[in-house]
């Protein structure tokens, strides 16, 4: 792991059985503990990935690594809704040097 990841707080995000935007939303908001007021939408998101004050605790002092597995068969069956979602982390990212988010190329287990 590189210099610039290390330490940071590591939350998995697993994606396997996703099917649709509203199972990948509710998976983001269990992983990252967010708010019961979070959106559920694209905007949303990007704004929640970039917020560190709706952050899991430990990530604002150490930043947070999200690895997100299990996404292939969500990316085959909706590569829009994939592609935007790939946006809304890119997006995110550059928003803030705190925050990194990897793809993980192994299963979900």
């Amino acid at each position: 792991m590189s210099e610039e990841l290390a330490g940071r707080l590591l939350v998995a995000l697993d994606l396997d059985g996703v099917g649709d935007k509203a199972g990948l939303m509710d998976r983001v908001a269990r992983a990252l503990a967010l708010p019961d007021w979070f959106g559920r939408n694209w905007d949303a998101l990007a704004d929640s990935l970039s917020d560190h004050t709706v952050w899991p605790e430990g990530a604002v002092e150490r930043g947070l690594l999200i690895v997100v597995r299990g996404w292939q068969a969500y990316a085959e069956e909706r590569p829009q809704e994939w592609r935007t979602a790939q946006e809304v982390f890119t997006e995110a990212v550059k928003r803030t040097d705190s925050l990194a988010v990897v793809l993980a190329l192994g299963g979900s287990s």
